[in-house]
């Protein structure tokens, strides 16, 4: 991802900034929704696994990106409080 647009995109809800997950907190996600764990923020399940994502700041919302495209709407965002042991690094 372009490293002038990653510094201007922001949470659409909290206005927090984002940051690329990381290749251990990008694989415990696509483990948690291999095992049907994950929903959207809008209660939709997330069933295909995530290439690539960002995650705000506070650890609190995980944007995917399709095609190099940010995906950041806010109902599309996934809760990581439903992710059990995701690493915060």
């Amino acid at each position: 991802m372009d490293k002038r647009l990653l510094d201007i995109l922001c949470c659409p809800v909290s206005k927090t900034p984002v940051r690329l997950l990381t290749r251990h907190q990008l694989d415990a996600l696509n483990g948690a929704i291999a095992a049907g764990q994950v929903d959207t923020v809008a209660g939709v399940a997330v069933r295909e696994p995530v290439a690539e994502a960002l995650i705000t700041i506070d650890h609190k919302l995980i944007y995917r990106i399709e095609d190099g495209i940010p995906v950041m709407l806010p109902e599309e965002g996934i809760g990581t409080l439903q992710l059990t042991a995701f690493p915060v690094t």
